[in-house]
């Protein structure tokens, strides 16, 4: 194999390893959850908080896109893996440098004129010379690390996408969450005050001897017990709260201003629509993710398999030198006559480790193996996401139009039931029944409310959308550029397109790409 690449020395030399191809992955033709409820015609606008037509999620959205630490630390690790990238493309010239300067001053004896032994003679030497040392990369040892770190590189933009569709999905799942606490507070609220009119009802049936005490005690245990869950509804509103302080990068106490103490919960968008599974494919950014890794794994297994092979290097220095010995001067340093040249090649060939270098290339193999792997598993997670949330969707529908019917016959109930009682047709226990049965309808209605939009929330998601909101802006804020470029020379890097994708998202991008500087 090493005379078949010798033609090509001097050329593009050989790149052993595999060429990566992206890995087969099992697709369903369909969902299997829709069953007609939904239509499979193209997704919905890829900034999908936008459907829900509420101004204070749009807002919320803004604010977490713009302010999240985490978000914002993961497009600096793109800075890291660009910077990574451009290093590695500087392997492809001489990798060792150095400019030496050298000064000497000798002491000799010599046998003087007078012939009186020991005689010492001083004189003095002076270097200037350039070094270089180039391993040629005959094998592609040097490219294949380049694809390697060029597939990191893409693979961080991915992971930064992903992190805006989980930023996303969090800060409107949280949101929703809170309106739904604050929904089910005002109904706990709203059936306290039901419970004390029904407590005053049977405390003046009682008081007119109408009625035994045990109405009362009835009344006023129900009573209790429904106020003792708000206080437990608004520790978990303040959980919710801060948790979305944490997401818009505040701190808890300004998020009460920004949301408000009381609105409806969203309204989950009429028109859902969601695709169809290949399409994953091109959409979800982790998905992508997996298969730059994939591919910088398969180039890893490249750089592996080049250390089993000759490693050719050209070495040469070119400088001055000169002496103030036998009656030169050192004022010649610079004259042509005092100019050295030394260059010529050298090869490395592995014997005794080479046992070794196999086992290190069985071990990249193996990783590469598992990269393929998880690819594959992380497409068919994409579609049990989908899958999931298309059928959390749906059925949640389902639960808030039977609850719906059910709370119109949970109030009726309670107005039949207290009525019966006052007219003395029946005891407290019938009001007592209806109030219980109302208050968990209405509780669970208000929860399957927020289900709703939750669930559709957890699709828009699953089928990655909310990346797209960062088109056309940078990945790092300027202000953290500006932090970044006062400690460090960047150079280029920190211009947005010397560190952004080399092609728009979702389209097939080039492995063999290597950024300018």
């Amino acid at each position: 194999m090493a005379f078949a690449c010798l033609p090509a020395l001097f050329l593009a030399g050989c790149m052993v390893g595999p060429n990566f191809k992206t890995p087969q992955a099992s697709v369903a033709g369909q969902y299997r959850s829709i069953d007609g409820t939904l239509p499979e015609g193209a997704p919905n606008d890829p900034e999908w908080w936008h459907g829900f037509n509420d101004p204070v999620l749009n807002k919320l959205i803004t604010l977490a896109y713009q302010h999240n630490l985490t978000l914002q630390q993961t497009g600096v690790h793109v800075l890291q893996a660009r910077a990574q990238l451009a290093a590695a493309v500087g392997e492809l010239y001489p990798q060792q440098q150095a400019v030496s300067a050298a000064y000497e001053d000798s002491t000799q004896s010599h046998a003087s004129p007078t012939h009186i032994p020991g005689a010492q003679v001083n004189f003095q030497d002076l270097s200037l010379g350039l070094s270089a040392s180039w391993e040629i990369d005959l094998w592609g040892k040097y490219r294949r690390a380049i694809q390697a770190q060029n597939a990191n590189f893409l693979g961080s933009i991915d992971a930064y996408d992903a992190a805006l569709v989980s930023l996303t999905q969090s800060v409107a799942q949280t949101y929703i969450a809170i309106r739904t606490l604050q929904e089910q507070i005002a109904v706990a609220n709203a059936n306290v005050v039901a419970q004390q009119e029904s407590l005053r009802i049977a405390t003046v049936q009682y008081n007119s001897g109408q009625t035994s005490q045990l109405d009362v005690e009835q009344a006023q245990t129900q009573l209790n017990i429904t106020e003792a869950t708000v206080p437990t509804l608004r520790a978990q509103l303040v959980t919710q709260e801060d948790a979305l302080a944490v997401l818009l990068g505040m701190t808890p106490d300004q998020i009460v201003p920004l949301v408000g103490r009381s609105a409806p919960i969203p309204t989950a968008p009429v028109d859902v629509s969601v695709g169809i599974p290949k399409n994953l494919l091109r959409m979800r950014p982790d998905v992508k993710q997996a298969e730059e890794e994939a591919a910088a794994q398969c180039a890893d297994l490249g750089v592996a398999k080049a250390q089993l092979y000759p490693a050719l290097s050209l070495s040469g220095t070119f400088g001055f030198e000169s002496s103030n010995a036998n009656g030169a001067s050192l004022g010649d340093l610079f004259k042509w006559s005092s100019h050295t040249v030394s260059i010529g090649p050298s090869i490395q060939i592995p014997i005794f480790n080479y046992g070794q270098l196999t086992n290190q290339v069985r071990a990249q193999d193996a990783a590469f193996e598992q990269s393929i792997l998880n690819y594959q598993n992380v497409v068919l997670k994409a579609q049990q996401e989908v899958e999931d949330a298309i059928a959390a969707y749906i059925e949640a529908e389902k639960s808030v139009r039977v609850l719906t019917a059910a709370n119109a016959s949970a109030q009726q109930s309670v107005k039949l039931a207290m009525i019966r009682y006052v007219d003395g047709a029946s005891d407290y226990t019938t009001v007592l029944n209806a109030e219980q049965a109302q208050l968990q309808v209405q509780n669970s209605l208000a929860s399957a409310q927020g289900q709703v939009p939750t669930a559709l929330v957890q699709l828009y998601a699953a089928l990655g959308g909310g990346w797209q909101i960062a088109k056309g802006h940078d990945v790092v804020p300027e202000s953290i550029k500006a932090d970044m470029a006062k400690r460090t020379n960047w150079g280029g890097l920190l211009t947005p397109q010397n560190h952004a994708a080399p092609a728009t998202k979702g389209e097939q991008i080039q492995q063999t790409y290597v950024p300018s500087w």
